[in-house]
């Protein structure tokens, strides 16, 4: 019986994706269940498991390649079945092509392995150069002849590590250098390359998509109010001084997430969506946590974080953004929040706005903490400084009811007591 295999929905939000490598090959036996492919979604990188047993006749979407969900990528079927039909009326133009590989135990010297399909092509010169199709595709982005490149695959062949490993070794071929005058980069390769285009992952894609979404439609207004942050620096101390004898500790990120939650438990009103039809005020607090990534940034979620302690809370988020910077995330651990938080203080960012994450109606942008003189019953001071700034959808948020949220964090943070009362 013949199965196609499509491109699935992987997450709740992915409306295409990008194989990242098969771990099967074309004439390989695929039991039901067993995993096919792994796919690069808009958030992480999941398993694509056969829905079908037999043999995995024909690949149709090769290693880097994107389809749209539905589109059928590959056929199972039983070893002589005619496929034909299927393959004509599905085959995509633009899908990456794929050598036809022969039946495994014919011909070991030119079967395909596990994490991409090997290449037999004619260089210059009429060397026959075997390399996998996306090795071939990183050599050709950043100039690289493969005949220089060593192959540690199986037989010789050049596969991706290789290439990589070339390219870090290439010197000015494949760097970026200083402009002169210090001002932004220059590629050092020659003056025949005037700029590069980066293709989109499907992070970044999803990215661009939902700024505009937000952005555009959304109706946002800014508040922004400067926390004095003494006290929560001092029991940031005591607290990672309870903490030291079971080799944890807290961060300030950590008391502005609790502090968060905890205005937002008093301040329903802010922890609130707009469904078009109605607003959706939560009474559970899920907080979303922007966490940079290679492709962009992701945002997993504290789910109830107004019932959970700082250390809990602490635990958590470094569990979930270390596998979400190596796209390890499961659906619901990055989708369901009802606030979401952006800190870039560890970057040195002193203030910032944030973009709305619909249907959410808000996001707090916090800034780093600055010795900053302030003026105290006429004498200067140096008081450690912090500056939050609220975006807030209007349909959703006016602004009294921003600046009494903002309030509130503002008491919770100065005093850290009212953050457990």
């Amino acid at each position: 019986m013949v199965t196609k295999v499509h491109m699935e929905a992987l997450s709740p939000t992915m409306e295409e994706g990008q194989l990242v490598r098969w771990l099967k090959s074309e004439g390989d036996s695929v039991s039901n269940g067993e995993i096919l492919a792994e796919i690069e979604t808009d958030k992480a990188t999941m398993e694509l498991v056969a829905r079908g047993a037999g043999i995995l006749r024909k690949v149709l979407l090769g290693e880097g390649g994107t389809a749209p969900v539905g589109e059928v990528i590959a056929v199972i079927a039983a070893r002589d079945e005619d496929i034909g039909d299927v393959v004509g009326a599905t085959e995509p133009e633009a899908a990456a092509p794929l050598e036809q590989l022969p039946v495994k135990g014919e011909d070991s010297t030119s079967a395909e392995s596990a994490d991409s399909g090997q290449v037999l092509s004619q260089a210059d010169g009429g060397d026959r150069i075997k390399a996998s199709p996306l090795a071939r595709r990183l050599a050709d982005d950043a100039h690289l002849d493969l005949k220089t490149v060593p192959g540690s695959g199986p037989g010789g062949r050049i596969v991706v590590r290789d290439v990589e490993a070339a390219r870090s070794g290439a010197g000015a071929m494949t760097s970026l250098s200083p402009a002169p005058g210090g001002m932004g980069t220059s590629w050092s390769g020659g003056p025949e390359v005037d700029f590069e285009d980066l293709p989109l992952s499907q992070m970044r894609k999803t990215i661009a998509k939902r700024l505009v979404e937000s952005l555009g439609p959304v109706p946002h207004f800014f508040l922004g109010i400067t926390v004095e942050m003494s006290r929560t620096l001092a029991a940031r101390k005591r607290v990672n001084g309870f903490l030291e004898a079971q080799g944890e500790k807290v961060s300030i990120n950590d008391f502005i997430l609790k502090a968060t939650a905890g205005a937002l438990e008093r301040h329903p009103e802010a922890n609130a969506q707009w469904t078009g039809e109605a607003i959706r005020r939560h009474y559970r607090v899920h907080l979303g946590v922007a966490v940079a990534v290679d492709d962009g940034l992701i945002t997993p979620v504290i789910r109830d974080a107004n019932k959970k302690g700082l250390a809990h809370i602490s635990r958590e988020i470094r569990e979930l953004a270390a596998r979400g910077r190596e796209k390890k995330l499961h659906p619901d651990e990055y989708t369901g929040s009802t606030f979401s938080v952006s800190n870039l203080g560890m970057f040195g960012i002193h203030e910032f706005t944030g973009v709305i994450n619909p249907p959410e109606a808000g996001i707090l942008a916090v800034g780093g903490i600055e010795e900053t003189p302030v003026v105290e019953d006429g004498q200067v001071v140096v008081r450690p400084l912090m500056k939050v700034t609220m975006s807030c959808d209007h349909r959703v948020i006016d602004g009294a009811t921003g600046a009494r949220f903002l309030q509130t964090l503002k008491e919770m943070l100065e005093e850290p007591v009212a953050i457990l009362v």
